[in-house]
């Protein structure tokens, strides 16, 4: 089955008037809104994609025993996973088609159920109608603990569009609820490193860490049932290299390998070189974080200051945000809140911060229950920030007279 005859349309073609209408604003638009990285590749990892560009043969699949050594050594290092093996490990092109694809990959068809979060990523939904199953977004296992039917759960976590973290009593217990009834519980991970505020923040010697699927704490020291899938796009600046991996079950991994080489499906040799370099080196990811560190307490509190309140946001690439009372007040007296004709109220707050040239993310992208939200990204150039920044600051006295 289509995208068409499904009725998936890609949503962020909805968002296009408002990027010409932000496009008017005299200072340019400033783009918060989808969140590529801006920032350079780091120089090490580029160095070894040309080194490794003579790639006259075919890339494996299960690529070389050194990146899937590199993949292990970082999951102990970074994540506190013991256990993991490498032929638990497989490269993927970006993270985003295994997510689309893994419904299909598992053998999910009509009668089965997909879990997703209430407020999620669009492609877990559309992964699971494309093989046909059943989708329920909840966020609590006891809503489904039991159901023979629930045969893929998906954990986000750090979360996007809200940047909460999901707390590991709660992962586990997702975790247990879906051993119970034989389901895969399949953990995207890929903003684990960008953790902002306590306890995630603290080293993991201190307690420290965004929890991991495939930590002894989640699993219980069995990855058994287990996919957690990472990318390098966020930490690594390697969102055009599409650089990501999944880990976890060793035979889950080896059937998702031996249908992705009859497909072909695997990232080029240069890339899986690049890849292992990346995940070897710590302190470009330490300069990324910094650097979008400083763009959050620039961004964080203008955004406040305007009205706008912050929701979780504890982690990721974005700030997850809503009118507070008296931008509300600012919005109805312009005629363009509180009126249930006009749908989610996140399309007015889109269509005022496009009056200041800036360019966010609907809420409703994301779920019914995401629909006063709008996200607004940290990936955006030094000079982005603080022109949003001050722009921004121009909402205190309308909304003050409001």
């Amino acid at each position: 089955m289509g995208f068409h005859e499904l009725g998936v349309a890609y949503p962020w073609d909805a968002v296009v008037p408002l990027r010409e209408r932000a496009g008017r604003h005299p200072g340019g638009p400033v783009d918060l809104s989808i969140g590529t990285p801006v920032d350079p590749t780091p120089a090490l990892v580029q160095d070894a994609l040309r080194a490794a560009a003579d790639a006259h043969g075919y890339p494996t699949v299960a690529g070389p025993a050194s990146l899937r050594r590199a993949v292990v050594d970082w999951y102990a290092r970074e994540r506190g996973v013991s256990g993991l093996r490498p032929e638990a490990v497989l490269p993927t092109i970006g993270s985003k088609e295994l997510v689309a694809l893994l419904p299909s990959q598992l053998g999910l068809g009509p009668g089965d159920v997909v879990v997703v979060p209430t407020m999620a990523y669009p492609t877990y939904e559309v992964g699971a109608r494309l093989a046909g199953a059943d989708v329920l977004a909840s966020d609590d296992p006891s809503e489904w603990a039991g159901d023979p039917a629930v045969r893929l759960v998906w954990l986000n976590s750090p979360a996007n569009p809200t940047g909460e973290v999901l707390p590991r009593e709660l992962m586990a217990a997702t975790v247990r609820a879906a051993r119970a009834v034989g389901a895969v519980v399949a953990s995207d991970e890929c903003y684990a490193m960008l953790p902002w505020t306590e306890p995630w923040s603290l080293p993991r010697s201190a307690g420290g860490g965004v929890p991991c699927v495939l930590e002894d704490a989640v699993s219980s020291g069995d990855h058994t049932g287990l996919l957690s899938v990472y990318s390098l796009s966020k930490q690594s600046n390697l969102a055009g290299y599409r650089a990501a991996f999944v880990a976890g079950d060793a035979d889950l991994v080896d059937r998702l390998l031996q249908q992705r080489r009859h497909l072909g499906m695997m990232p080029p040799a240069p890339v899986q070189r690049a890849m292992e370099v990346a995940l070897g080196d710590r302190e470009h990811v330490v300069e990324q974080v910094a650097r979008y560190a400083a763009r959050r307490e620039l961004l964080a509190p203008a955004l406040e200051a305007a009205g706008f309140v912050i929701d979780h946001s504890e982690a990721g690439l974005y700030l997850w945000v809503r009118p507070g009372a008296g931008l509300e007040e600012l919005l109805a007296a312009r005629g363009t809140g509180g009126d249930a004709s006009r749908g989610p109220l996140c399309w007015p707050v889109m269509e005022l911060l496009a009056d200041l040239g800036i360019v966010a993310g609907p809420g409703i992208f994301y779920g019914p229950a995401a629909g006063d939200h709008v996200r607004v990204s940290l990936t955006a150039s030094d000079a982005d920030v603080a022109a949003a920044a001050e722009r921004l600051s121009a909402l205190a006295g309308p909304r003050a007279s409001a």
